[in-house]
């Protein structure tokens, strides 16, 4: 293409073009910058969109209000281009600066090039979507911002497709929006990528993922990460052609700024009206300053590779372009380049000064206190000089002043000073702020908090009729599919068979396949869809078939749907509900009880762990009515089992957090929950033959934990307790202890020593043999819960069995 042509293609005047690539030469000096920052102390750690600036500013003119982003820690060029992000705020971000009004995306809490919108008014309703440009919440573990593109831009489909959806104008305009994925070459050897780019290869959703190919995932060159060269090729499977379904796949070199543009508005263009799907690969990209600010490309780089990227750097060439086609000459460019770069320079001693600045007030006012307390304190040479060391410090952190006080504190002990409760009522006041600034938003605290959800109490009639599990959970899926239309359902075998247990059974009939979806086999993205869809305001129920498989999601769970409140500082939600089955049916793979490895990644998530049917409809229907992320796990040999099918099935809500004594007793507490529930009352019965009157808690809820500590009270009646559940030793039984008696203060009230029974260590082995002796059975419980009492009575309780170690 010859220069006059390469001009025409790109469509815009010489001001556009000149405006672009300032910002490209702002972009660069920010990272250059950053890396500097780093290397000099004033930042902890730097990671940049140096050497991808060219294809970014490109993108952005095929934006369109509505639009959302799902990318990595390269693209602040886009973030600037689409004035989401100023390159104030870059450094704000550089530096952990921790308020909203400096930091937006994150409140400091996330490393720098981690960009995220404010999606949310500050009550925690949504704001209209359609509005502006938006970029969820990005995550550093390699890959994880691509899965939920398939929820984001399957969200486009839903509301052009579902006429109810119709009249949700502030999420999408006639499912016009593009969503924008974007990834590093290296990355795309992660499995969840190519789950994703499958995914939505099948739901044909308006997604363009843009691939950003350096060479390298860090130190390790492409011919490491991927089969063969270029990654177009790999991905050509995946093009449509005219008779199949699939990908729109353009490959255009990073830093052809004019073609980049012309890609682009072809790819939105198929996407927004048609909803096809597109690849776009961008080679030749670069690396300037490597991977981070951790290290040095040239330690990994030949000087011929690093010729090579000086002479094909993106700026560089689009430069080149402007002036060979006489968009700008040289010497105009050299010119506005040194102001451009001083406007930077300026603009990042501003964000810093005004980082600084109120921390150093703070660190003025304890010196100052201390310096009073000094005047009259017998530690006046010591606490002299702990004001010397703060001061001298060159920048000022939070966490010195801190230490200062602290040191101050304790060498007082004992010394009364109206100063010295001046300075602890500081420490008072600013751990109240700080925990605000870097604690804050790990669940909701909206009105729709979980925590908030009234209770329906539930209701039968005297004609109520006992029905099969599966049967109450499918009447209650029934009523929130009718009264909502935001609530769509899907996962492996979900829809046209209804699910393995049948709780979906004719709803993909009656509700049309885009309410009630089969997915492939593909839990990774199955989660993502639902994250995606959850951050557009649709309530999806996106079904993990069993516990077991959970772990292919768990990583997906814990980096992005457990953290996203907590990371945006209350900026952006997702209120998914994920739902599956577990505890115990056959075999190591369907008799899964994890909690302690669930509980413990998922913190920002609901963990809901009903006993029986008619409990999981209350909890569907709460969590359908907030705005918290949960999981809620189903008891997977209780599908057959009858209960009574309640008047109120789509209406009547379970708390969250509040368990229940589904039976009472005097002389000890058995606390469980899910599948144990059924057991623990069986051995409830053996334990009355011998004299020994059991409480039975259901905790019903994981997290949160029984919020108004009704256990301790149970604890003040029997003094002793036995935690019980199917995972692990150690595990979910351990956590609960622990809330028990260390949380609550339950401690105080035994006179027995606390014991747990969980399942053996090992998977649980297949059959009714294996099964038993695996897991907790009410002749284990009985065994467990007598050896309590035979230890505060042993002429009561006599022994009945040799004492057998759980361990062996």
């Amino acid at each position: 293409m010859d220069s006059a042509a390469r001009k025409a293609t790109s469509g815009f005047d010489a001001g556009v073009i000149v405006n672009d690539y300032k910002l490209c030469v702002q972009s660069r000096q920010a990272s250059l910058i950053a890396r500097k920052e780093v290397l000099t102390g004033k930042a902890k750690f730097g990671i940049t969109g140096d050497g991808k600036e060219v294809p970014q500013v490109a993108m952005a003119h095929a934006w369109s209000h509505g639009d959302i982003r799902s990318g990595y820690y390269r693209e602040q060029t886009l973030m600037f281009a689409l004035n989401l992000f100023t390159v104030k705020q870059f450094f704000a971000q550089l530096y952990a600066h921790a308020e909203l009004e400096a930091e937006p995306a994150t409140g400091g809490r996330q490393m720098n090039s981690h960009f995220a919108t404010r999606m949310l008014n500050p009550d925690g309703s949504w704001k209209d979507l359609t509005l502006d440009y938006h970029t969820a919440a990005d995550l550093s573990p390699t890959a994880s911002q691509i899965p939920k593109v398939v929820g984001l831009s399957y969200a486009s489909k839903l509301y052009r497709k579902l006429p109810d959806l119709k009249s949700y104008k502030t999420f999408s305009k006639n499912g016009d929006e593009i969503t924008w994925g974007m990834i590093g070459n290296a990355s795309c050897a992660e499995g969840m990528f190519w789950e994703t780019v499958n995914a939505i290869g099948v739901l044909q959703t308006p997604a363009i993922i843009s691939i950003w190919d350096d060479g390298y995932g860090i130190s390790v060159p492409n011919i490491y990460q991927i089969t063969k060269e270029p990654l177009d090729e790999m991905l050509s499977g995946f093009r449509r052609t005219k008779k199949e379904r699939g990908f729109e796949i353009f490959s255009v070199a990073g830093w052809d700024y004019p073609a980049l543009v012309k890609v682009y508005k072809t790819a939105a263009e198929l996407a927004r009206k048609e909803h096809v799907p597109s690849l776009v690969y961008a080679y030749d990209l670069t690396q300037p300053q490597g991977h981070s600010t951790s290290g040095s490309h040239e330690r990994y780089k030949s000087k011929e590779r690093l010729e090579w990227e000086r002479r094909f750097d993106c700026n560089l060439k689009m430069r080149n372009w402007m002036i060979e086609t006489g968009v700008a000459k040289a010497k105009q460019l050299d010119e506005l380049e040194e102001k451009w770069i001083e406007e930077v320079k300026d603009i990042q001693q501003e964000a810093w000064s005004e980082y600084q600045a109120p921390i150093v007030g703070e660190r003025r006012e304890v010196e100052k206190l201390i310096k009073e307390i000094a005047e009259s304190s017998a530690n006046r040479d010591y606490l002299l000089k702990i004001n010397q060391e703060l001061h001298a410090w060159p920048i000022a952190l939070r966490k010195d002043i801190y230490i200062a006080l602290s040191r101050a504190l304790i060498a007082t002990r004992g010394e009364e000073s109206a100063t010295r409760d001046s300075l602890q009522q500081w420490k008072v006041d600013q751990d109240k702020k700080n925990k605000e600034r870097y604690c804050s938003c790990m669940m909701s605290t909206s009105s729709d908090s979980s925590l908030n959800v009234p209770e329906v109490p539930i209701r039968f009639d005297d004609d109520s009729k006992e029905v099969r599990g599966f049967e109450v959970l499918n009447a209650c899926f029934d009523a929130m599919l009718k009264r909502d239309p935001r609530v769509i359902a899907f996962g492996e075998d979900v829809g046209y068979l209804g699910d393995v247990n049948q709780a979906f059974a004719g709803l993909q009939a009656k509700y049309g396949e885009l309410r009630v979806t089969d997915t492939g086999i593909r839990e990774v993205t199955i989660v993502g869809q639902a994250i995606g869809m959850a951050m557009r305001g649709l309530r999806p129920i996106a079904e993990i078939q069993y516990l077991d498989y959970l772990l292919y999601c768990l990583q997906l769970m814990s980096d992005d749907l457990a953290t996203l409140l907590y990371r945006t500082r209350c900026g952006q939600k997702a209120p998914v509900i994920i739902r599956t089955r577990g505890h115990r049916l056959e075999g190591i793979w369907h008799s899964g009880s994890p909690m302690a490895g669930i509980i413990n990644l998922v913190r920002g998530m609901n963990v809901l762990v009903p006993r029986d049917m008619t409990q999981a409809a209350g909890f569907y229907n709460t969590m359908l009515l907030a705005d918290d992320p949960c999981i809620i796990i189903e008891v997977l040999n209780g599908y057959r089992l009858k209960e009574k099918l309640p008047a109120n099935i789509g209406e009547f809500t379970l708390p969250v957090g509040v368990p229940e004594i589904i039976r009472e007793g005097e002389d000890l507490t058995i606390v469980t929950y899910g599948a144990c529930c059924r057991i623990a009352l069986e051995a409830s019965e053996l334990l009355k033959k011998v004299g020994v009157s059991a409480e039975v808690i259901d905790v019903q809820s994981l997290l949160p934990f029984d919020r108004y500590h009704r256990i301790v009270e149970s604890l003040k009646k029997t003094n002793r307790v036995l935690f019980l559940d199917e995972d692990v030793p150690g595990g979910a039984t351990a956590f609960m202890m622990q809330q028990v008696l260390e949380v609550q203060g339950g401690y105080n009230w035994l006179d027995a020593e606390p014991r747990t029974l969980s399942g053996k260590p090992h998977r649980p082995a297949y059959g009714t043999d294996g099964n038993y002796w695996s897991k907790p059975e009410a002749e284990h419980i009985f065994e467990a819960a007598y050896g309590i009492m035979h230890e505060i009575d042993p002429r009561t309780y006599a022994p009945i069995f040799t004492p057998v170690s759980q361990e062996t």
